[in-house]
């Protein structure tokens, strides 16, 4: 490679790749904990290059970079309460992958959410929480709507949905996101992480994640 050419971009696939090899490193109780020294940090002042842009939960026990065994520069991180979109979401995400030409995104829910529960609850009583949180809770509501329409009661069947329904609403929303997958410069995926195994659980995929 010449001096001057820049190393290539990983795929979607590849980097899809990448973070499911360290969430089973992180799965078998074996981090590798790369990319976390004083080399790193000081190589990545000029720059990032991040191969995924993590949407996710802001619950404490779903921090990614964790999850996924990975260190600084790797991933593009950002979270809301339920995963929730709005209109900086959106133009975050837009940044991540035409700007910075991140080639993968991943939607990250878990179980037993409370945003998702909430959201279920509210649908069942009828009547909506106080304050801002009734935003998070109207943001999700579609969610709701369309696992009830699929006869979904369980709550962790819920949160599924609602990943499924964000992935779409992303590519949906964002005509940017919509022609990056379009062009193959970027995939979406949705995962599920279990709490209490440490998996992330593959559901819906924008894309072509062929290896």
């Amino acid at each position: 490679m010449a001096q001057d050419e820049a190393p290539r971009r990983p795929t979607p696939a590849e980097a899809w790749e990448i973070l499911s090899a360290g969430n089973r490193r992180f799965v078998a109780g074996d981090p590798g904990h790369p990319n976390q020294d004083a080399e790193r940090r000081h190589g990545l002042t000029a720059g990032q290059e991040p191969i995924a842009v993590i949407f996710g939960c802001s619950d404490s026990r779903l921090a990614a970079e964790i999850i996924f065994d990975v260190g600084l520069g790797d991933v593009f991180v950002i979270r809301t309460a339920g995963q929730v979109i709005d209109d900086a979401v959106l133009g975050t995400l837009e940044y991540a992958v035409d700007v910075l030409d991140i080639p993968l995104v991943v939607v990250l829910g878990h179980d037993s959410c409370g945003a998702v529960t909430a959201a279920v609850e509210s649908y069942i009583s009828g009547s909506m929480p106080p304050g801002f949180i009734r935003s998070l809770v109207e943001r999700i509501t579609p969610s709701v709507l369309a696992g009830r329409r699929r006869g979904v009661e369980d709550i962790d069947d819920f949160v599924a949905e609602h990943v499924d329904q964000t992935c779409d609403r992303l590519v949906d929303t964002s005509q940017s996101l919509a022609r990056a997958v379009e062009q193959g410069r970027t995939a979406v995926v949705g995962l599920t992480y279990s709490l209490h195994e440490g998996t992330a659980q593959p559901g819906r995929v924008v894309g072509d994640l062929t290896i």
